[in-house]
């Protein structure tokens, strides 16, 4: 039995148990990677100040994210291909998240639908859209996820164009992925992957697939994504998509103050500080870094989220006292699911609380909502 103590071990495990194509898809950030690095290594230059002889009785990680109570204030972030990390990836995930009291986010490009994820919870969940040319497309997925019960829509404008990441384009990963020889001998190592897939009908991108005009298969797909992402998305579109939501609207890929602001006026509940995972806009700046100037610049406007390198408990923390409402994991979860399936992402989220708990409680806190920079070292943020 492998003993799990943190993140990094189920990164190691899932490496070793996820064909190389998808691993890496996961893993990887665009060109140099120099973003997806800073966006972790930002958080370690952050240094905590230990506080003793303090109550430390009847501690409390309980908070709200858009009003909706949550466990801890963690939610799991919207990533593509999920359920080809693990199969049936997003069911899995949703229902780790449910369980934990977490809200799960289901992207766009996922492989598991909308309806399977519904057919699989009681709770209502998240769902990530991104806006495409199809408009009427974009009108059917909003009436889906209405239909699902999905209690806030996180709409993401990073990806009116895709950043390259090199080790996509060296694995072959496309829709569908090619099959080259380095591939198939690849997957044939890992067999628990292998047979997992083989017993599950959900290989496609389900909220596309047989949806979208002219979507009928895997082989069809690629052409129209390519097609489809908005060069001309602007904050109109943004108004437009919330009025047609009428529900919590959460925007997420702010990175710059002046767009901070823009999402305030747009009427959104939310922002989510990001830079996709540094999969986007190699040389960005982290995620932690971009942080406390746009709370600043929003104030109480508008409440702020982040993601990006969030790799423990600790780094939650640190994210909260710089002004975060909440925070979401992408890559942390996706290691669980590819590790140990649903129990992984189980085991992923318990050790964030942990680290979550006991790093409030070295600080001299016992509510996680009285997080604020107090609790950091002047000069380390």
């Amino acid at each position: 039995m492998t003993v799990i103590t943190c993140i990094e071990d189920l990164r190691v495990l899932a490496q070793k148990r996820v064909p190389r194509m998808f691993y890496d898809y996961a893993d990887a950030g665009s060109w140099t990677e120099s973003t997806y690095r800073a966006n972790s290594s930002d958080f370690a230059a952050i240094k905590f100040r230990q506080r003793v002889a303090v109550n430390l009785e009847n501690r409390t990680l309980k908070s709200t994210m858009v009003g909706q109570e949550v466990a801890m204030p963690v939610a799991l972030a919207p990533t593509g291909l999920t359920g080809m990390q693990h199969a049936d990836g997003e069911i899995l995930a949703a229902r780790a998240a449910e369980r934990f009291g977490v809200p799960f986010t289901l992207s766009t490009m996922s492989i598991c639908s909308i309806e399977d994820i519904a057919a699989h919870t009681s709770q209502p969940f998240w769902f990530q859209l991104y806006v495409m040319k199809d408009r009427e497309f974009i009108n059917r997925l909003i009436d889906r996820a209405k239909a699902a019960r999905c209690s806030a829509l996180v709409l993401t404008l990073d990806l009116q164009v895709l950043g390259q990441r090199h080790k996509d384009i060296r694995n072959g990963l496309s829709a569908p992925p090619k099959l080259t020889l380095a591939n198939i001998v690849n997957m044939a190592t890992k067999p628990r992957w292998c047979l997992g897939m083989a017993g599950t009908r959900r290989r496609s991108f389900g909220n596309i697939v047989g949806h979208a005009s002219s979507v009928s298969d895997m082989s069809s797909l690629s052409a129209w994504t390519n097609q489809q992402f908005d060069l001309s998305l602007s904050w109109k579109d943004v108004e437009w998509i919330k009025q047609r939501w009428g529900g919590k609207l959460i925007i997420k890929g702010i990175m710059d103050a002046e767009d901070a602001r823009l999402a305030v006026e747009s009427g959104a509940d939310a922002l989510i500080v990001s830079n996709h995972g540094g999969r986007q806009l190699d040389g960005a700046q982290s995620s932690i870094g971009a942080l406390p100037g746009i709370v600043e610049a929003v104030g109480k406007r508008i409440e702020v989220h982040m993601d990006g390198g969030i790799r423990s408990g600790q780094d939650v923390i640190k994210a909260l006292a710089l002004g975060a409402r909440g925070v979401y994991i992408g890559r942390p979860f996706l290691y669980g699911l590819g590790a140990m399936g649903e129990q992984g992402v189980s085991k992923c989220l318990e050790i964030i609380r942990n680290e979550l708990d006991l790093t409030m409680a070295f600080c001299g806190l016992r509510d996680v909502q009285q997080v604020d920079r107090n609790i950091l070292l002047p000069g380390t943020f």
